[in-house]
């Protein structure tokens, strides 16, 4: 599968006290990424939103290296590992030029966003995801 880059730039609130990124910011970025993977598939929140799809972290394995600090320019990368019924795991990893400082395995699961319930993919998601199922 392809891997899909994010450039993050820290800033202040990023940060604590010592101009280090604090460290669920990390998270944050992986999001980001997240969806601007989906977004360079043509899939926006606002679109799952209004279909009544949600999609949701459901397990997520974190590996913290080594810190990134205030300005720093990072790339946030987002690769499918594997892809189910109603589920797709990435591989994410947070580097600083090539230097890996934080790596996750992130489980997303769609559900269906009243009943809070686990939904295969609908045809919004099922066709620009297709490949991933290879």
């Amino acid at each position: 599968m392809s891997e899909f880059s994010f450039p993050v730039r820290v800033y202040i609130e990023d940060t604590d006290a010592g101009g280090i990124v604090y460290y669920v910011n990390y998270l944050k970025y992986m999001e980001r990424a997240r969806s601007e993977w989906l977004r360079a598939r043509g899939i926006t929140q606002h679109e799952l939103f209004e279909t009544g799809v949600q999609l949701v972290v459901h397990r997520l394995e974190c590996r913290y290296i080594r810190p990134a600090r205030l300005d720093d320019s990072l790339a946030v990368s987002a690769e499918v590992l594997t892809a189910g019924r109603a589920r797709l795991q990435f591989a994410q990893v947070v580097t600083r030029d090539g230097e890996p400082l934080c790596e996750a395995r992130v489980d997303i699961a769609c559900i269906d966003a009243k009943r809070h319930k686990p939904m295969p993919w609908p045809p919004v998601l099922a066709e620009p995801l297709a490949p991933f199922f290879a």
